[in-house]
């Protein structure tokens, strides 16, 4: 018990080091409460782990964590570990521009400098998670760290999910989560139904690793998958277009969730976007501002003309009284 308290004071030690720039003796001493001797000898557990602890005198003078290029490895607990990689993970779907980059090298630091005993599991979210957008509901970390040891060790997964007016269980091969600009997904086999199917994991429920291993099949790539799920297969009618604006100049004006850009060359790109109603999505491709063209469907062509007719109509009709 003895050896607890003092790794668990160091800790807390090395914890106040990283919070201020310079600290006394006695300031350390009574956060710690302990005897000023006593976070001397602490302090020297530190360097002996290889943390650089400066002590000056005088005025102004006292404790200071200072930089160093070869640190120990980060004394992380596991509930401290899962909670930074999720953070980091939510980060790299984020949509600040540079910060997904940052998280992910951030991401990459982490592990490297992780204990063994937990470099498995943050490996586990960060080659099991593919993201678009960025800003989403939370979900437990629990539940992502399940699936995504799911994942890793291509082990059969079991949930409760809604369907119509119950929930139902599923069984699935999981392959992939991915964070979309509104939600956490994953994207797996479902042997029930027999085919590819994306779910959202905040709608889980009873999560759970089964022991059945299984032989990956060839798959979709996730984050397409599920980008093209989210904006148009989910909702009664899709259509596609060819838009005259380069992808990134689209992307910006449509958010992730509404639907999926793909570069086409030459300053355009596709559009593959659903909604309750055609109409609905034709308006929404207007108000682009771009000059574009209907792939699909065929009638949707012929609904742009009957529209463009009614919309001439009115421009030209002459006002009330006038």
């Amino acid at each position: 018990m003895e050896e607890r308290g003092t790794t668990e004071r160091v800790l807390t030690l090395l914890g106040l080091l990283q919070q201020r720039q310079i600290w006394t003796g006695p300031e350390l001493a009574d956060r710690l409460g302990v005897t000023p001797r006593t976070v001397r000898r602490d302090v020297e557990r530190l360097r002996t782990l290889g943390y650089p602890v400066h002590a000056s005198q005088g005025t102004g003078g006292g404790y200071q964590l200072g930089p160093g290029q070869d640190l120990p490895p980060l004394l992380l607990d596991d509930e401290e570990a899962i909670a930074t990689a999720v953070s980091l993970l939510a980060g790299a779907g984020g949509a600040v521009a540079g910060a997904g980059d940052a998280a992910l090298r951030a991401l990459t630091k982490l592990d490297r400098v992780l204990p063994t005993r937990l470099q498995a599991e943050v490996r586990a979210l960060s080659g099991s998670v593919e993201s678009f957008g960025g800003g989403r509901t939370p979900v437990d970390s629990e539940v992502l760290m399940t699936l995504a040891r799911a994942c890793r060790d291509e082990v059969e997964a079991a949930f409760g999910y809604p369907s119509a007016d119950q929930v139902r269980q599923r069984r699935v091969e999981p392959y992939r989560l991915v964070a979309s600009d509104r939600r956490w997904y994953l994207l797996a086999y479902d042997l029930d139904r027999d085919g590819w199917r994306s779910f959202r994991v905040d709608r889980m429920s009873d999560v759970s690793a089964r022991t059945w291993r299984y032989r990956p099949r060839p798959a979709p790539d996730a984050a397409t998958y599920v980008q093209e799920g989210v904006a148009s297969r989910v909702y009664p009618h899709q259509a596609r277009f060819l838009v005259h604006a380069p992808a990134d100049t689209v992307r910006t004006q449509i958010p992730a969730s509404a639907a999926a850009v793909r570069e086409r060359g030459s300053g355009r790109c596709e559009v593959l976007s659903g909604g309750a109603s055609l109409d609905f999505v034709l308006v929404h491709m207007l108000l682009l501002g771009h000059d574009f063209e209907v792939l699909d469907p065929p009638e949707l062509g012929s609904r742009c003309r009957e529209l463009a007719e009614k919309l001439l109509s009115a421009a030209t009709s002459p006002l009330d009284g006038r």
